[in-house]
């Protein structure tokens, strides 16, 4: 890697990753997109799985940039940004559950 830069499609990937994963616990009734069904789920259930979405998606990019190149230093700072992060991809999915279907 010259110049220390992360490839282009790695950053697509994560993103991607990022927001299937914000909206995946507004978009079905099931636990965790494979457990049992439930009608309707609560709020908190779903606040519950974006957690672990965003847990997995973060695991994923430190495990990608690791690959890649060095990892850099896990701070207070990331923590914060990635969870606003989550929070702004998952606002297109919550719209539509919650104000747009009024559920």
């Amino acid at each position: 890697m010259s110049g220390g830069l992360v490839p282009a499609w790695s950053v697509v990937v994560i993103l991607l990753l990022a927001v299937l994963a914000a909206n995946l616990p507004f978009l079905n009734e099931r636990i965790f997109a494979v457990g049992p069904r439930r009608s309707p789920k609560s709020i908190w259930w779903r606040f519950v799985e974006l957690s672990a979405y965003a847990l997995i998606v973060a695991l994923a990019g430190r495990g990608l940039e690791s690959y890649l190149g060095q990892a850099s230093a896990l701070r207070w700072e990331f923590v914060a940004v990635w969870v606003c992060v989550m929070a702004t991809l998952a606002f297109p999915g919550f719209v539509w559950r919650h104000l747009r279907r009024g559920t």
